[in-house]
């Protein structure tokens, strides 16, 4: 038994799986894909020439990605002094949505594409109009792929203030809150554009809303006679139009998977269908206001008189949203995002992004001599951190929501791994021993994986910045001469400076039968969590730059 590596295509049949990739590459090389490479030619052929003949395409060309699409904003800002220690800052942005024509180009590419599906008239054509798909609470809805999101003005009120306390500088306290709106990845509308096809059908909700976000903060900054500077932040901001791709091609999960994992799955009449009878997917993207951040940061600081500059400070970073989107592509963007349950409720969860803690030292001198023409600065930058995170997902789409990426695994205890199924006889007891190893696995057995639950191991980096000053003339210009070694502790020791990231986040692999039955499998060789990552963070770099001041 053997999972088959590629299908072979001729143009109209495929054939079975190879059974390893040197049989497909023994099949290549054989000529076995030249009737692939002539149905490629064949369409593309078809598609520059008025009246092709291929089915689908209509021979205006192949279908592309294009849109117009921009942004508006306007800002208006004041500030007022309201004494002599405060003062305060209004402000007020309005963003508006431009698609121009775009929704004239989408209607080109449905029309290059073969235009829309009519099963007398127009069968081959691949844009369905009339698929019934389902929202998040499971509501029919059809979608009409020319209709682009509302352009609903956003509007961004916001106010701070600064309050210098003693009325020298030394003491102060300053802060603000007010709504944000920022840029959209407008790749993420291209989808809509580029994707009308039933089989991977991406759309954008009509009252689909830009990113914006409550933000608000307050600062202390505090000069010490001794000449030490305190600061402390603190920062939280809340989602109001976040991001998520739901997949509309599910209805409200109906089913239960039998055995110890035994959640909610969807049947097949939990799943929108096509106008050939199979399930079909719909990735829409949606607003949720599932989202908040608190972030908090202390610093210490001094610049001495010999000119030394040294600072310290620590930064903490809890950050949630219901999905932290890391793909440009709609499909991509909900296969990657881990779920339990209904997948399109938006759940708050940790976010993939930013370091939980974070340590950063900075020491920097400059020494000038021969009487002002030469000039050397030594700065050193260190910094310590825990941040990355991931989450334990199964190999195998165990709840039938169309995707193998995105299902949260269930952490069974010793006993559960009893009543478990494996495809192999001692893959249960390999299973057992690597959740013994797992800190977060075993403190967490009887329960379901939590998204993102489980952050990196912290690592540390060092670097290195000498700069060399050259000045000449009476008005004096330099050609500067720097030089960068990033990582420099990996330069003294190779096992310096090294980071480590997971070595498999889907380490369980599942099958389920039409009963609801899983089999499970897990690879014998995963013993331990994380392993060294030998990539660019964790090789020394040497840079050097060239600059003229004047």
């Amino acid at each position: 038994v053997y999972e088959p590596f590629g299908v072979p295509y001729d143009g109209a049949t495929f054939g079975p799986g190879f059974e390893s990739v040197d049989a497909f590459v023994d099949f290549v090389n054989m000529g076995g894909m030249d009737p692939v490479v002539q149905h490629a030619s064949d369409v593309h052929a078809a598609n520059q020439t008025p009246n092709g003949d291929i089915p689908g395409y209509d021979g205006t060309g192949w279908a592309l990605a294009e849109m117009n699409i921009g942004q508006l904003g306007i800002y208006g800002q004041d500030e007022w002094a309201a004494s002599d220690k405060l003062r305060l800052t209004l402000g007020l942005r309005v963003d508006v949505p431009l698609y121009f024509n775009t929704d004239e180009l989408i209607q080109e590419n449905i029309d290059r594409k073969g235009g829309t599906y009519d099963p007398n008239t127009n069968p081959f054509a691949s844009y369905v109009p009339s698929i019934e798909y389902y929202d998040e609470d499971g509501n029919p809805v059809i979608f009409d792929h020319t209709v682009l999101p509302d352009q609903t003005p956003l509007f961004s009120p916001r106010v701070g203030f600064n309050y210098d306390v003693n009325g020298d500088n030394s003491v102060q306290v300053r802060g603000g809150s007010g709504l944000f709106t920022g840029r959209l990845p407008f790749v993420w509308i291209g989808n809509q554009v580029a994707n009308p096809d039933f089989f991977f059908y991406t759309m954008t909700a009509d009252d689909f809303k830009f990113p914006q976000v409550w933000r608000s903060n307050i600062g202390y900054d505090h000069q010490l006679n001794s000449g030490w500077i305190v600061s402390a932040d603190f920062i939280f901001t809340k989602d109001i139009n976040g991001m998520m791709v739901r997949n509309y091609g599910l209805k409200l999960p109906s089913g239960q998977l039998n055995g110890v994992d035994n959640r909610v799955v969807y049947l097949g009449s939990d799943r929108a269908v096509n106008h050939f009878g199979g399930a079909t997917n719909a990735y829409v993207f949606t607003n949720t206001d599932e989202g908040r951040s608190i972030n908090a940061s202390l610093q210490l600081q001094r610049r001495w008189s010999n000119g030394l500059f040294t600072s310290l400070a620590y930064n903490f970073l809890d950050s949630k949203d219901a999905s932290s989107i890391e793909a440009e592509i709609s499909g991509d963007a909900y296969d990657r995002n881990p779920a339990m349950g209904h997948v399109n409720n938006d759940v708050l969860a940790p976010s993939l992004y930013g370091n939980k803690h974070r340590i950063i030292a900075v020491a920097s001198k400059k020494f000038t001599y021969s009487n002002d023409k030469l000039a050397t600065t030594l700065s050193l930058f260190a910094e310590y951190a825990q941040g990355g995170r991931f989450s334990y997902t199964y190999s195998g789409d165990i709840n039938n929501d169309g995707s193998p990426l995105n299902d949260l695994i269930y952490i069974p205890t010793d006993s559960e791994i009893d009543q478990m199924t494996f495809a192999e006889a001692g893959q249960a007891q390999n299973l057992k021993e690597f959740i013994a190893q797992d800190d977060y696995l075993s403190e967490n057995r009887g329960s379901y994986m939590e998204k993102y639950g489980i952050l990196n191991e912290w690592y540390s980096n060092w670097d290195l910045r000498i700069l060399q000053d050259f000045n000449f003339g009476s008005n004096p210009n330099t050609i500067q001469l720097s030089i960068d070694v990033l990582n420099i502790g990996n330069l003294i020791s190779d096992s310096w400076g090294v980071r480590t990231l997971p070595v498999n986040t889907q380490p369980i692999g599942v099958s389920v039968d039409d009963n609801q039955n899983p089999v499970y499998s897990f690879d014998e060789t995963l013993t331990q969590t994380f392993a060294n990552d030998f990539g660019l963070d964790s090789r020394w770099q040497m840079q050097f730059g060239l600059r003229y001041i004047f």
